[in-house]
C-alpha cells in the first residue's frame, strides 16, 4: 500500500496522541502570547490584529505533520481547551473559537484533498481561520462599528498576520521538522512528502 493511500485514512491513535501533544504546546504559547496584543494596541492602525495569526497555527501546524482529514480541527480545538484552562482571556468562547477556526483551515486542505502541504495550501488554511475567526468576532459582539476603511484595514490586518504566522512560519517549520528526519517518527517521509511541501 502506498503512502498516499495510507495517508487517506482516518487519524491512528498515534496521530492523535501527536496532535495532542502539538496542542499542549501551542496552548501554552496561545497563553503566553495574550500581551503580545496589549503591547501592539497602542501602536495603532489595529497593529494588534497582526498577533492573531499565532493563535491560528496549532491547526496548519499539526495538519503539515500529520497530513490526514481532521487533524487541523483536532489541533486547534486542543489548543483552545488548553488556553481556556489556563486562564485565557476569552473564557468558554476560546473552545468556540478553535472549532472554527480548525474547520476554516481544514476547508482548504479538504479542498486540496489533502495531497498538497506546501506554501500556498498553508497560506489558504491560515486566511480560513482567520476568517472564521472575524465571524465569531462579530457574533460575540467583539468587533466596534467602523467606519469601512477603518474596517478594511481591520480585517486586512488579521489576514496578513495569519498569513505570515499561521501560514509561512507554519510552513517553514514543519519543512524544517521533515528535514531532520523528526517527523519520519510519525510516518515514513517519501519523495513525495517533500514535493508536497514545495508546492
Amino acid at each position: 500500500m502506498s503512502t498516499a493511500s495510507k495517508r487517506s485514512k482516518g487519524l491512528t491513535l498515534t496521530d492523535i496522541l501527536v496532535t495532542i501533544v502539538i496542542s499542549v504546546v501551542f496552548g501554552l504559547i496561545y497563553k503566553i502570547w495574550g500581551p503580545m496584543y496589549d503591547l501592539l494596541k497602542p501602536l495603532g492602525l489595529h497593529a494588534e490584529q497582526l498577533s492573531y495569526g499565532m493563535w491560528f497555527m496549532a491547526g496548519t501546524f499539526a495538519f503539515l505533520l500529520i497530513r490526514k482529514p481532521g487533524a487541523a480541527i483536532l489541533a486547534e480545538v486542543s489548543a483552545a481547551a488548553i488556553e481556556a484552562f489556563l486562564g485565557g482571556s476569552w473564557g468558554i468562547s476560546t473552545l468556540w473559537y478553535g472549532l472554527f477556526q480548525g474547520l476554516g483551515a481544514e476547508l482548504f486542505f479538504a479542498l486540496f484533498l489533502y495531497r498538497k502541504a506546501g506554501p500556498v495550501v498553508a497560506v489558504l488554511a491560515s486566511l480560513g481561520s482567520a476568517t472564521a475567526s472575524i465571524f465569531i468576532d462579530r457574533h460575540y459582539g467583539y468587533i466596534d462599528q467602523l467606519a469601512f476603511w477603518n474596517y478594511a484595514l481591520f480585517i486586512s490586518m488579521r489576514l496578513l498576520g495569519s498569513l505570515v504566522i499561521a501560514g509561512l512560519f507554519a510552513w517553514a517549520l514543519a519543512r524544517a521538522l521533515e528535514r531532520t528526519g523528526v517527523v519520519n517518527l510519525l510516518r515514513p517521509a517519501s519523495a513525495k512528502d517533500y514535493d508536497a511541501l514545495g508546492n
